[in-house]
């Protein structure tokens, strides 16, 4: 069967229409061949966010952002194509909108609730989330940072212009003359150092000498206090210990009455013998005074002399 020109026209422009709806359809992120589920979800702000966006699963990509529309109140509508009909997607899952690096735009992640069992269906709407990229996590750790160096802008700024109000001329030329005054007590200084230097220098010896003297000083000094220590020291502590001892027998004596002191203190006998002697001699003694002729006298013609009376 010969095919005529007029069919081959029409196979080559039936041919070249559905590459076109093809293209289309793939430019506009619809691939006719495959089968794929297709989900909505609503973001009030989209923004890094474009056609053709990678839809993720647990960092896999399994398909991508087909459309962006406008809804009313100021929504956005996002349609997603899922083309891996392997993962399981339930109705309660969640379509978080995030950006994982900072070079790279906006992406979908699916977040599956394992809990529900019960799949989504194609064309179901998933609740739509949005995470903090890395640029606005970044910033938001930034902020107090920004502050800080603000304020602390400020604060050098009212520094500086204090600076200006107290350095004002008459402060600087105080401060210049305070510094000329400071160069000069440092050169005095300077040649007073140089000076002592010198006279140190020139006695060097005597200095030397000075010191030796000290060191045998010290040494003679040394071994004088290590004499004593060692000679007149112990033999005092020995001298010492040897007389408290006779003291300590010399009270024990007494104490247990023995020898006079002993028996005097402990013999009341003795004691009261001892007070009669004094009392008799004291009374002697007075009659001494009252009546020396009774025991002194000299007689010529032998006169006999008056007997003692007993004091009352």
């Amino acid at each position: 069967m010969k095919v005529t020109r007029e069919v081959k026209t029409a196979i080559l422009v039936i041919g070249a229409v559905l590459v076109f709806i093809w293209g289309y359809s793939y430019l506009k992120g619809r691939d006719l061949f495959n089968s794929s589920r297709t989900f909505y979800t609503i973001y009030e702000n989209v923004e890094g966010l474009s056609p053709s966006a990678p839809v993720t699963y647990n960092g896999l990509v399994i398909g991508k952002v087909t459309s962006i529309t406008p809804e009313a109140k100021g929504k956005l509508l996002v349609k997603m194509q899922v083309s891996n009909n392997e993962v399981f997607i339930s109705e309660t899952s969640r379509a978080v909108m995030n950006q994982p690096s900072i070079v790279g735009g906006k992406e979908i992640a699916i977040l599956a609730d394992y809990k529900n069992t019960k799949p989504a269906e194609d064309g179901a709407y998933l609740e739509g989330t949005e995470e903090p990229g890395m640029i606005s996590s970044v910033g938001q750790q930034l902020a107090p940072l920004q502050n800080k160096v603000e304020s602390t802008v400020v604060t050098a700024d009212s520094l500086l212009h204090n600076l200006n109000n107290v350095f004002d001329n008459q402060t600087q030329q105080n401060l210049r003359s305070s510094i000329a005054d400071l160069s000069k007590t440092m050169k005095e200084f300077s040649r007073a150092t140089t000076s002592l230097n010198n006279m140190i220098s020139g006695n060097r010896e005597k200095i030397d000498g000075t010191f030796e003297n000290l060191d045998k000083t010290t040494a003679n000094l040394a071994q004088i206090t290590d004499s004593i220590n060692a000679a007149n020291l112990a033999q005092t502590v020995r001298q010492l210990e040897s007389t408290l001892a006779n003291v300590d027998n010399i009270l024990n004596d007494v104490q247990s009455g023995k020898g006079t002191l002993g028996k005097f203190m402990k013999d009341e006998e003795m004691y009261n013998n001892l007070n009669d002697a004094s009392n008799e001699l004291k009374e002697l003694l007075a009659d001494i005074k009252n009546n020396p002729k009774r025991y002194v006298h000299f007689s010529v013609f032998g006169r006999k002399g008056t007997p003692y009376v007993e004091t009352e």
